[in-house]
């Protein structure tokens, strides 16, 4: 009899009250129905909890489990659950509060995964936005360079939302020191992944409804206001800072890069406190890179002015 993965969906919540039905209801609704549902409330105020205990009531404790989160922000509530969901599961899909899935999304995953807990895995993809009335606005940038640990020092792909992976991955993430202060998790894992020499399958096909609304707490990576908002991002200096967080934990954290990518990221280390000509030289060695045309063009300017 051939292997059914079992999945694990964990879902973050905070004040979802608006959405979360919807969310819910498309997890009930996958083609794929080996899964249970963990929750994570980080101390929501409106009905999100009512919600949530109807739903648990409804399907019952060995399909619905509820947690508090810590109170930390949305990337260590998610990083948390990981920690908190049983470890003999194959594969374990972040869920945000407010979107909705395709009916195939989980089935898609399991057809791109490999069922190897060898190596590190990671699914992830497009999204299709929408807004609070779920008409479309288009989809999320489509990235055609291979996913790697080069790209992912610099830029994040995919959103939290998107992703699946399994259970080598899933002993990465729980290195990750709990004093460490992520800026997003989706992030960090790209980045952890990439790093140990994991598999990243990029979905360009969306499985998820991304919806936009003014309570979002990330919003899409995409538009003109979005570009503007980056390359303001850098000017400000925000991205550097961004990027030195994730390196301040990455130099503390104990996992097995390889050893390519441990030449990279020592070398980008050195290549920011180096000065303008060394900076240069060195970065030319390491080749880093985002993903499009028009992120590339930014980043060289960034290198220049020294804001990465």
């Amino acid at each position: 009899m051939k292997h059914e993965p079992k999945i694990a969906i964990l879902l973050c919540s905070y004040n979802g009250g608006a959405y979360i039905r919807r969310q819910l209801d498309s997890i009930i609704s996958q083609s794929y129905s080996n899964w249970v549902l963990y929750i994570s409330d980080d101390g929501s105020t409106d009905e999100t909890l009512d919600i949530v205990y109807e739903y648990k009531k409804r399907l019952g404790d060995g399909r619905v489990q509820v947690f508090s989160g810590p109170g930390q922000g949305f990337a260590w509530n998610f990083i948390s659950l990981v920690d908190k969901v049983p470890g003999d599961f194959d594969y374990y899909a972040f869920s945000d509060q407010d979107d909705e899935w395709l009916n195939f999304k989980l089935d898609k995953a399991v057809q791109l995964l490999i069922t190897d807990d060898s190596i590190p895995q990671l699914y992830c993809g497009r999204t299709q936005l929408v807004d609070e009335d779920n008409c479309r606005l288009g989809l999320s940038p489509l990235f055609t360079r291979k996913p790697c640990f080069r790209n992912a020092l610099v830029q994040s792909i995919a959103g939290g939302n998107t992703m699946i992976f399994n259970r080598a991955s899933k002993n990465i993430i729980l290195k990750t020191p709990s004093n460490s202060k992520i800026i997003s998790h989706d992030w960090w894992i790209y980045i952890l992944v990439t790093g140990c020499g994991g598999r990243v399958i990029y979905d360009k096909q969306p499985t998820i409804l991304y919806r936009q609304h003014q309570n979002n707490i990330i919003g899409a990576n995409k538009g003109i206001s979005a570009r503007l908002s980056r390359l303001l991002g850098v000017i400000d200096g925000r991205y550097k800072k961004w990027i030195q967080a994730n390196l301040d934990v990455l130099e503390e954290i104990e996992i097995n890069f390889t050893e390519d990518n441990r030449f990279v990221l020592n070398n980008f280390i050195r290549a920011r406190k180096s000065g303008f000509f060394k900076r240069i030289y060195i970065f030319s060695k390491i080749k880093l890179f985002r993903q499009t045309l028009v992120g590339s063009f930014a980043f060289i300017i960034a290198i220049m002015m020294n804001k990465v």
